[in-house]
Parts: structure tokens; sequence; C-alpha cells
């Protein structure tokens, strides 16, 4: 080539540079307005491409017209016609399903697109729109086929999560895994830490063995990037709590009404003669308050070429609806990891998380709780009589007591502070080989007092005391987990892949509890009392062994392989030793497989218009449970004894729980098939499961015979293998998000999951086990029997109300119940056609588990303003009414104004009277229909233009309003019907369960 020709082409090449402009511009993700640093930017006209730099920006050339496609992994692509020279920003918005997206599964981490088990994922935006108080929140309504339940709804108290039904009548807490930490109580993490929640539901969590048995809920926490400017973030919310509902009782004047009602019915004198001038005290008004509660928290995250680094704080202060600072709750929490690669080869990662909480808590949830006497308090009885004292409750029953006297008696605080921590090291040998070796650990120091004063609460009452009791306890808890592997990962042909895991892990969990009572301190103040001052103090140590010790052993090995990324494959074999079980029954072998088949990379859809990506897959597996107390197969000396020596009685001890050396490890056997689909160049997704578990050799404690010393104080029946559960179901999730104009964006989705729950046998003399009681000295009534959902309501079925004498006298009589029927009282169905109405004729009467959930969340942007809404509903569960005394004198709901008064007049609510009935007894009378929808969170949020924030010198800041248990619809007419009190065979009893709070808040994100 000669220079003249040289010169030319350099010329023309001028030219058209010269015609290009260079446009300049800024990448941000859209939820929080952080830059994104490495995002793709590319000119589809001319093909150039870019990255943006450590603050976001970019320059690229490009000509009026030309086509910009700005894509970074885990968001959305968005495509801009260049039109002028102005700078631009570009927000780029979660890609609900992004396949690129790697997540933690298990020793390791995975892409979407390759996993094989069933895994869901609630990222960051969804936690922090949500705003909940404790994480098992951002759950309910965010993944199909884990349903929370909140066994109260006092500050602090924890939450049930079960992940696809009820698989043992044991303990059915999922693993908890925050950061690689195992975490049991999930209080003691800030919501506002965590920067994803992975669920694995099926058969691929039995890599972490027999601890998995129900589930595995991974917490990945915040953590910084590699060549990232300091960040600092802080987020600050608060607000007040309210009731979510009231329940309608009768007021003065109804209640004296019907009362004189009652007395008439049975002969006896009215007790108000004169009506016209009552005292009306709403005793629900005097314990419910409006709570305050606020949360601060600060995180810094940043990172090096070598190192990522992350640190924060958060602290909660909540009060209580009922009772106020009575039952509040306190939490700091401090936590920070530090990665390091040392060398290309040796990389180290730390972590710690340490917290400290306090609480008060009120008698709540049963029998004699602040709000069951709250609810059958006469309100003809003012709060405080006219010497100014708490008014007593004479004539309502031994549990009865005026609640705001029983809220001033009510003095206690416990104190929980923990620390976790992990330290890891990973190194790189041979090319393909990867060696790790990790430790952590959890401390936890949990102490208290109680005190509860002389007082008279009224005659018989079960509260009054003659001598005050005051308590402390000193409990210490800690546990270690150490792992150990080595991984395989190559690559052959450019098509196969295969990545092989061997190791093992152990774990050592032990526990020290100490507490003494005190009686009859001399003063009666909470302040001035104490164990030295005490009349007497018992050892707690003195009843029995105060201590626990408990092992586990595992090795696993793990195969991943799939051929040119299309068809996958993992296998798992683990073998558990657990000092649960004797040794004969030590150790168990646990195997799961799963396959995967990508068919959008098939020839034949590479040119689909329909499938963007096609996934299906299965897995099935065994997973071994040991869930029970420890050495159940030995006889142990941990039962309370008394024994006279010298003419005086002594506390010893004496044999504890009896013994079964035959016990062995129950077994969940997990089938699962799936598929995964998105549609609409990755607009919309769709996940489909279908699943079935069933639980082999269950442990469970059967009645036994007294004469063997079960009834004995602290010993209890045997363990045994002694039944199979079943929990089948289908989950369906679809989503969909787009950004419309350069303005307004949105995403939607929804989730539901089907449940069928049975008890596939029951291996004791009776074929079935009772629990859940109702009443005052009533059966029963919920059961665990073959072909039935475990914890299922038993009882009498009714057939309306008598309504003369001549259908009391065609009936069976229904003596045995307690007393004949008289016109006005509860009919029930002779079942057994024996021409008796007696316990034969009991039956199933509804259960708590619900046949469906769903979820449905909407968000959209438009400009500055963001708005997300997330709502829950249970279908199918039922609930039991048990929080009405039913005595003489207490009161009522307004469903009583409904009675029969005579025929004709109802057919449902039965005559009110004094006299003995069989109106009390259980019965389908008492079981509601308890499916809600709930609105969770509504929530209007408004980001700050970038020009006002150049002077506060921040890179963010959003402020926004927030209605938390916006409102509930249900039939039900408790207080909550999303209540539970988390016992697999009783928990859908409803004894006045605390109720969920509604939260107004208002708070503010900011990023400098």
């Amino acid at each position: 080539m000669n220079k003249l020709t040289f010169l030319l082409i350099y010329l023309i090449a001028l030219v058209g540079i010269a015609q290009e402009n260079i446009i300049t511009g800024k990448v941000l993700e859209e939820s929080t307005g952080e830059v994104l640093l490495g995002a793709t930017v590319q000119n589809l006209t001319n093909n150039n491409a870019t990255t943006t730099d450590f603050d976001g920006n970019f320059s690229i050339p490009a000509s009026s017209g030309d086509v910009l496609k700005i894509s970074y992994i885990g968001k959305v692509a968005q495509q801009i016609t260049v039109s002028d020279n102005s700078v631009l920003t570009i927000r780029l918005m979660d890609d609900v399903a992004s396949l690129g997206e790697i997540v933690v599964v298990g020793y390791g981490t995975q892409a979407v697109r390759e996993i094989t088990g069933a895994v869901s994922i609630v990222d960051s935006e969804v936690i922090e729109n949500l705003k909940p108080t404790r994480v098992e929140e951002a759950l309910q309504g965010q993944v199909p086929g884990v349903n929370v339940t909140s066994s109260s709804g006092s500050p602090g108290a924890g939450l049930n999560i079960r992940i696809r039904g009820i698989s043992t009548n044991g303990d059915n807490r999922p693993l908890i895994l925050v950061d690689g930490n195992i975490i049991e109580d999930l209080s003691v993490i800030n919501p506002g830490d965590i920067e994803s929640i992975s669920v694995l539901k099926d058969a691929t969590a039995g890599i972490y063995g027999v601890r998995a048995a129900n589930g595995v809920i991974i917490i990945t926490t915040k953590g910084g990037r590699k060549n990232q400017d300091l960040t600092v973030e802080f987020n600050s919310w608060g607000g007040f709590q309210e009731t979510s509902r009231r329940l309608p009782t009768l007021n003065a004047q109804q209640y004296a009404l019907l009362k004189n009602e009652a007395f008439a019915n049975n002969g006896e004198a009215l007790p108000f003669t004169d009506i016209s001038n009552l005292n009306n005290t709403d005793y629900q008004d005097e314990v419910f308050d409006n709570a305050f509660i606020l949360n601060n928290d600060v995180s810094v995250r940043g990172g090096t070429e070598k190192s990522v680094y992350a640190f924060g704080m958060a602290a909660l202060l909540q009060d209580g609806i009922v009772g106020s600072d009575k039952s509040d709750f306190d939490r700091f929490t401090l936590r920070g990891n530090f990665d390091h690669d040392w060398t290309k080869n040796l990389k180290m990662k730390t972590g710690f998380l340490y917290s400290h909480t306090s609480n008060k808590g009120i008698n709540e949830g049963g029998l004699g709780s602040v709000l069951f006497n709250a609810l059958n308090m006469a309100p003809t009885i003012p709060v405080r009589d006219e010497n100014g004292d708490f008014s007593i409750a004479e004539g309502l029953g031994n549990e009865v007591i005026n609640p705001e006297a029983q809220l001033a008696n009510t003095f206690n605080r416990n104190y929980v502070g923990k620390i976790s921590g992990n330290f890891g090291l990973t190194y790189s040998f041979l090319d393909n080989f990867e060696a790790t070796a990790r430790i952590q650990a959890n401390y936890s120091e949990a102490t208290g007092n109680n005190f509860n004063p002389r007082a008279f609460y009224g005659s018989g009452k079960v509260f009054n005391l003659t001598e005050n009791v005051y308590s402390e306890y000193e409990n210490f808890f800690s546990d270690y987990t150490y792992d150990a592997f080595v991984k395989y990962d190559n690559t052959f042909n450019d098509l196969h892949n295969v990545e092989a895991t061997v190791g093992m892990s152990a774990f050592r969990t032990r526990g020290d509890f100490n507490g003494f009572t005190g009686f009859g301190n001399v003063s009666n103040d909470y302040n001035e009392v104490s164990l030295q001052d005490a009349d007497r103090v018992i050892d707690g140590d003195e009843n029995g062994a105060r201590r626990f010790d408990q092992r586990l052993l595992s090795h696993f090995v793990r195969v991943q392989y799939d051929y040119d990324g299309k068809y996958l494959f993992s296998g798992v074999l683990r073998r558990d030793g657990s000092t649960i079980f004797g040794p004969e029954n030590r150790f168990g072998y646990f195997p799961s497989a799963s396959i995967g088949w990508v068919a959008s990379d098939e020839e034949f859809l590479a040119d689909s218009e329909v499938f963007d990506f096609l996934k299906f897959r299965a897995s099935a597996g065994i997973i071994g449970n040991d869930r029970i107390p420890a050495f159940g197969y030995v006889s142990l000396l941990n039962g309370e004894g008394q024994y006279v020596f010298n003419g005086q009685i002594v506390n010893g001890t004496a044999g504890g729980a009896l013994s079964n050396p035959e016990i062995k490890w129950e077994e969940q056997f997990t089938t699962n098939v799936g598929v995964d689909m998105q549609f609409l160049s990755n607009k919309m997704n769709v996940t489909i499961d279908y699943f079935n578990r069933e639980t082999n050799d269950l442990l469970i404690a059967p009645a036994v015979s007294g004469v063997l010393g079960s009834g004995a104080p602290g010993s209890s029946a045997p363990f045994i293998n002694g039944g199979d559960i079943r929990n089948r179901g289908l989950e369906f999730l679809i989503g969909y998000s787009d950004k419309l104009s350069d303005d307004f964006s949105f995403n939607v989705s929804y989730n539901f999951a089907t449940l069928d729950n049975e008890v596939l046998s029951v291996n004791n003399d009776n074929g079935f086990i009772e629990a859940g009681g109702f009443g005052v000295g009533q059966p029963p009534i919920t059961r665990f029997q073959e072909g039935f959902p475990i914890g299922y309501f038993y009882g009498f079925q009714t057939d309306g109300i008598f309504q003369n004498t001549a259908e009391v006298a065609a009936h069976p009589s229904q003596i045995a119940l307690g007393a004949n029927a008289q016109p006005g009282d509860i009919r029930y169905l002779d079942l057994n056609e024996d021409g008796i109405i007696n316990l034969d004729d009991r039956t199933e009467l509804g259960n708590p588990i619900p046949d469906v959930t769903m979820g449905m969340n909407l968000s959209f942007n438009y400009k500055n303003w963001d708005f997300q809404s997330y709502f829950f509903a249970s279908i199918g569960n039922d609930m039991v009414r048990n929080y009405e005394r039913n005595q003489a004198l207490t009161n009522l709901t307004t469903n009583a104004l409904n009675r029969w008064t005579g025929e004709g007049t109802s057919n449902y609510f039965p005559r009110v009277t004094t006299g003995a009935t069989a109106n009390q007894v259980f019965s389908d009378f008492y079981v509601e229909d308890a499916s809600f929808v709930r609105a969770q969170n509504i929530q209007l949020g408004y980001t700050l233009n970038e020009g006002l924030l150049d002077n506060l010198q921040l890179s963010s800041l959003r402020v926004y309003a927030s209605v938390r248990n916006a409102f509930t619809l249900t039939e039900y007419r408790g207080y909550d019907p999303s209540a539970s009190s988390g016992d697999p065979l009783a928990s859908g009893i409803d004894n006045g369960f605390y109720p969920v709070a509604r939260t107004f808040l208002v708070g503010l994100n900011a990023k400098f």
C-alpha cells in the first residue's frame, strides 16, 4: 500500500468518525439508585461496546438514531435510541427470573439456569419494601409452599415457618444459615442487612444432612464488591402500631339484659334489677394501646482489588399493642464480613454477628391471659373501685380477673446476648481442585427475672398469691460446626462439565440451664425484691438434669454434571450420625438425585417465538430427621423426686422419660417435578412444581399406661417410630416486569400452593394420638390419626337448635354429655345411630392446615415515585373459638344477641341460661372457617432528583410511607385468623391470640 492510498483511507476514516458523537451517561440500579460497575453498553448499530467505570459512568461513539443496549447480570436489559448529545441516565430494573444469577445451594453456588432442584429466591428489594421486624415476615406470600404463622403478635415473638406442610409431629423448623452461620432464632437478624434469601424445598436440601429435613433457608447479607468505593447507607423508619381487630363484646346494658335472661331461664333471681345507670367499661379499650416502633440501621461496604468488606449496625425499639411497655422488645445487632485473597490460590472468608435483645412479656394465648380476661370481664365492673384500687372480679370463674390489675402486677425482663462467627479458607491447586475448611460457632447467654407479687383478684382465683414469688435464670448455649471438603471442577471437550465434592461435617451443641426461685420476700415491690431476701429459695437444678450435649458427624459426596449446559444432573450421598440414637441405629445413609433439561437450548427451539427459556427438572431423595430430645434410647435420672430424710421432705431426682433403645432415624422420602419458563423477551417467567413428601418411621411419643411411671413429675412416654405422614401439592408462580417508557415501569407476580396433608399410619394400640385442650375438663379435641390431616379437630356435629319439647323427645338422649336437652339447646347428631349421644358420636370437624395459600405482589415506578403492595391469602384452614369462658356472669360477644328466645327465633345460637346444658361441649359450633386475605404491606415512596442531592453529598435519598397489615378480609370472628400455636397436633385452637399489629410507618433510605 503506497503512502497516497494510506492517506486517503485515513482521511475517509476521520470523516466517518467526525460524523459520530461521543455519548456519555451513567447506569444505576433502579430500586436503590446505586451505581452499577461493569454494566455493558453496546451500540447495536456499529457494534462498538464499552463498560461502566467505578462511578457507573460510560462514554461510547454514537450517532443520532443509533440504538444502545445496556445490560447487567441480574437486571432487565434496556435499548435506547440516541437522539441528541445530552448525558444519559439509565436505570436498570431487577430481572425477576435472571438466568445468570448465582445462588447459594449448599457447599457452593450455582447459576439459576443450572439448578435442578426446587429453589425460591427473595431479593433485598422485596425485604426493603416490606420493612419486616423479623425475617420470617419477608417469606409470607413471596415463596410458594412456605407458610409463616404467628404464635403471637407480641413484640419479639417467634414465627412458625412451615416449608411444604407439616412433616412431623415434633420439631418442624427448617435449617437456617446466615452467611454460613447456623442460626436457630431469626430475631437476632436485622432484615435490612439481607441481600437475598434462598429457600431449598426438595430433596436437593439433603446436601445439608439431617438438619435439612424440613427444608433450608439460606440468608446472604449485604457485602462489598471488589474495587468498590466506600459506600455508606443509612435507613430509618418509625411509626406507631395498633390492633388490627377488636372483638364486638356486649356493652353494659346488653350484658345486663342477657344475664337477667340467663338467670330467669334457670328460675333464679335477676342479678340486675336496674339497668338505667350501669357502669360501662370496654376492657379491650383498656388493654389495647397505640404502640411506638422505631428502627435505625447503618451499613458500610466497599472493596479493593483483593478484599471486600461490609459492616453494619442496627437498633430496633418496639412497644406492644397490649400493655404497651409491659410487652416491649429491643434489639441491637452488629455484623461484619471481611473476605481477602491472600494469593491467587488462597482465599479467606470471615464474618461475625452480634446481637442483644431485651423484652418483657405478658400472660397471653391461654385461659387467664390478658386478652382472655379482657373479653370475659364483666363490663359493669369498673377498672378501679371507689377507693382507687383495682376492682376484683367476683362470680366470673376461677381464671377471669381484672386484666388491668393483671398487667399492673406483671413484672419481668429477659435478655439474650448472642455472638456468631465464621472463618474459612479455600485453596486452589492442580488447576481443577479446590479445598475448603471452615468453622462457625455460636455462643449465647439468656438471663432474666420474673416477679409475681402478693395479690388478691377475687374469691377462688387461680392467680391469687398470699406470698410473692421472685425467680431468676441464667442459661448458656454454645455450638460449633466444622466443615471440610474438596471440590473438583473441570470441563472436557468444551461440552462435559463436571463438579465433584467430597467432604465431612461435625456439629456439637451444648446447653446449661440455671435457675432459682425465691418465695416470701418481705417487700412486695419489684425494684426491692431479691433472692437474698426471700424466705426460702429453690434451686432448679435439684429437680433433674439441666444440661444437654448433642453431636452430629456426617460425610458426604456430591457429583454435578451437565452436557453443553443442556442436560443436567446432581447426585448426593450423605452419611449422618447422631447421638440422639443408640449405637445400633446411630448412623443412616441418605441419598438424593436430581436431573434437568434445558429444552430451549435445543435446535428445534432455537428459533422459537414462544419460549425464551424452558427447563424441565426432577428430584428425589431421602433425608433423615432426629429432632427429638437427646438420649431417648437410655434411662436418665432427670425427673423430679421428693424423698423423706429424718422426717424432712427433700427435693431430688428420679427417673425421667421412659427409654426406647430401638428408636431410629425418621426418614423423609421426597420427590419433585418442575418446569421453569420465560417468555416475551424474558419479561414474563413461570415456575411450576409438583411435590410428594412422605415421612416414614415418624418419631412420636404415644400415650402409655401410668403404671409404667410416665405420669410422674419430669417423666413422659418414650419416643417410638410410630407413624407415617404424606404431604403433596402443586406450586405455581408467574411474574411479569416491563418498562413501558423512560418514566414508567412495573412488576406484578402471583403465586399459589396447594397442600394435601394425610397421616398414613399410626403404629400404637389406639391407632391415634390425642392432643389439644378445649374449655375446662373436656377430653382432647385434636387427633393424629390414619386417613386424616395431622391435628384435625374431633368433636360433635350439630344439627341446629331444638325448637320445642317434641323435637327433644324425638331425639336420642344427650344426658351423657352432662345435661338433658331442652328447647333452645344445641342438637347433636347420633352418628353411630345407637340411640344415645355420647363420646362415640364424635367425628372430624375440620383442620387448621390451609388447602391453598396465595401471594400477589404489584409494584410500579413513575418518574421519581414508586409504589409497592403485597398480599397474602390462606384458603381452607379452620380455627377453634376457645376464648369464651361461658360462666354465669362472664361477658359475651354480640353473637349472643342472635340467641334462641323461643320457637323459630334462632337455629344457630343456643339460649342463654345459668343452668347445666351440653351446649359447651366441643362441636362444630366452635369451629370456624379461618380463610383470609391480608394486605401485608402497601408503600409509596419518592426518590429525590440527583441535582437536589449534590449539596447534601448524597448519591441517593428516598422517603416513603407504608402500612403493614393494612387490612384482613375474613369471616373468622377471633383476633387473628393467621395465628397458630405452632404445635403440629394442636395448632388451630384460639385461646385469645395476641393479634398481629397494624403498623403505620414513615422512613428514609440515604446513600453516601
